[in-house]
């Protein structure tokens, strides 16, 4: 019998994961998938949020700056990326100075502390590539950026070496009430036990609701399509660039990653089913878009389309609640901004244990520090790194020669306490295949060095070709948008 099961790894899961890892309790997260931050976590826009854009009448309203402002305290402890870079909400008309003020007002609302209204002469001053139409601009200062699924990574990772148990390729299908607690069913028909319930399922938590009877809201899967440039292609911009946000999101921002690749995008497009495949036409109306941002933009930098799947609940807000069901607790319809008020949701939900008389006794063996994986570096030149790539295995030797990742990286990355068993998996904590070739390269070298350590084959080509997603690839969407973008 566990004290708490938790029912999704990505980062409202690990992050809750991870703050009951400091109490005396025993937790167990389970996730269908194969790797934590499988869902919404490892394809979004990677904001930090400042926390203006959500109405001060809603819980994301509310939980968003609280989030953003403990990012510093938990990348000083765990080391998974994070920047404050600023943001800036563009206005290029006249009439929308009011919209900008309410922003301003509701962020005030909000506890937003940092915020300020920013005529041409000061956005130009910032932005120098900013197209010169710009009238007025809304500035968050500490909004920023972060890897999120190397921060699910390492809450997760942190969490485990805390005690809590992680079982991946779980998917739960049943649960049921009993007069101390739940009995959950995986799809296999493995029951486990627990005294409490957190679901953070993502785009099934409406389903996982119903489980338990608890069907008063739906959730849409909300696609949004982006355009990732390569590492460096950020440099034309200094901050996180939005357009006026629209009722179906934040409209198509233009945005540095935390390593320095241009992100662009997404657009909103509410689905039946979740469909993660890409789309040249819609690719090529984000990219015309964002160039009202900016003319700087080089399609010919393009390395990689990607879709990310928000839940959209029916409620149009965060759903974080004890339900009527004693013990079982939702966090639900996490969409944007999930990710900058994950450390605020999860706090949320230890105080509704403390409610349900969950007994939170502090762990005083609790260790709250992670080592990073990586940490970001400047890229060596080509001919400088070349005998590195060529040598026989060795700790030293560079597998990835894009992102100029080593035998000894992805030897740590398997061995702290979540399985690795893909190569996209050491990818998103390495960066191994990141790079201008996108694995062309180093897939099976990654899969060579897995090997080693697992002890049996790897298919290097398993998550690309397998994986039933269609992504517009490089040389189509270069010609697709060269051919159309003055239509």
């Amino acid at each position: 019998m566990y004290d708490v099961a938790i029912i999704g790894a990505g980062i409202i899961g690990t992050s809750i994961a991870r703050a009951l890892s400091r109490y005396k309790l025993s937790v167990v997260v389970f996730d269908k998938e194969d790797d934590v931050s499988m869902g919404a976590t490892k394809a979004n826009s990677a904001i930090v949020h400042g926390g203006f854009a959500e109405s001060h009448s809603k819980v994301k309203g509310g939980l968003c700056f609280k989030g953003r402002k403990q990012f510093d305290q938990l990348n000083a402890e765990l080391n998974f990326g994070f920047e404050k870079i600023g943001s800036l909400v563009l206005a290029f008309e006249e009439e929308q100075l009011a919209k900008l003020q309410e922003l301003y007002e509701n962020g005030l609302a909000n506890g937003v502390d940092d915020l300020e209204i920013l005529n041409h002469d000061q956005i130009m001053a910032m932005e120098p590539n900013v197209n010169p139409a710009v009238k007025y601009a809304l500035y968050c200062k500490g909004a920023g950026v972060c890897s999120p699924y190397e921060m699910a990574i390492a809450l997760a990772e942190n969490a485990v070496a805390n005690g809590v148990e992680l079982l991946l390729n779980t998917e739960i299908t049943g649960i049921q009430k009993t007069a101390d607690g739940f009995d959950l069913m995986d799809l296999n028909g493995k029951r486990f036990q627990s005294h409490y319930v957190i679901n953070a399922g993502g785009v099934s938590s409406d389903t996982i609701s119903k489980m338990v009877g608890v069907d008063y809201f739906t959730i849409t899967p909300r696609t949004g399509e982006y355009l990732l440039m390569v590492r460096g292609s950020a440099s034309i911009i200094n901050t996180v660039l939005f357009q006026m946000p629209t009722k179906m999101g934040k409209g198509i921002l233009v945005t540095p990653t935390y390593y320095g690749n241009l992100l662009i995008g997404p657009d909103a497009v509410n689905e039946d089913t979740v469909d993660k495949s890409t789309h040249a036409e819609r690719l090529l109306k984000i990219f015309n878009e964002a160039k009202h941002t900016t003319d700087k933009l080089n399609i010919k930098q393009f390395i990689r389309s990607f879709t990310g799947v928000r839940a959209v609940s029916s409620t149009d807000d965060f759903i974080i609640e004890a339900t009527p069901v004693t013990g079982f607790i939702n966090c639900a319809g996490i969409q944007s901004p999930g990710l900058t008020s994950s450390p605020a949701i999860a706090e949320m939900v230890l105080d509704l244990l403390k409610e349900l008389n969950c007994p939170l006794e502090e762990d005083s063996s609790f260790n709250p520090y992670r080592a990073p994986i990586i940490t970001r570096t400047e890229l060596k030149p080509v001919k400088e790194i070349q005998p590195l790539v060529d040598m026989p295995s060795s700790p030293e030797k560079i597998i990835c020669r894009c992102e100029q990742v080593n035998e000894a990286t992805i030897i740590d990355a398997m061995n702290r306490g979540i399985p690795v068993t893909t190569v996209d998996g050491i990818k998103r904590r390495t960066r191994a295949g990141c790079g201008w070739c996108q694995g062309t390269f180093c897939r099976p070298r990654v899969a060579e060095v897995m090997e080693k350590v697992l002890g049996h084959a790897i298919d290097a080509g398993f998550d690309v070709e397998h994986s039933g997603v269609n992504r517009v690839g490089k040389n189509e969407i270069v010609d697709y948008i060269n051919k159309h973008q003055n239509d």
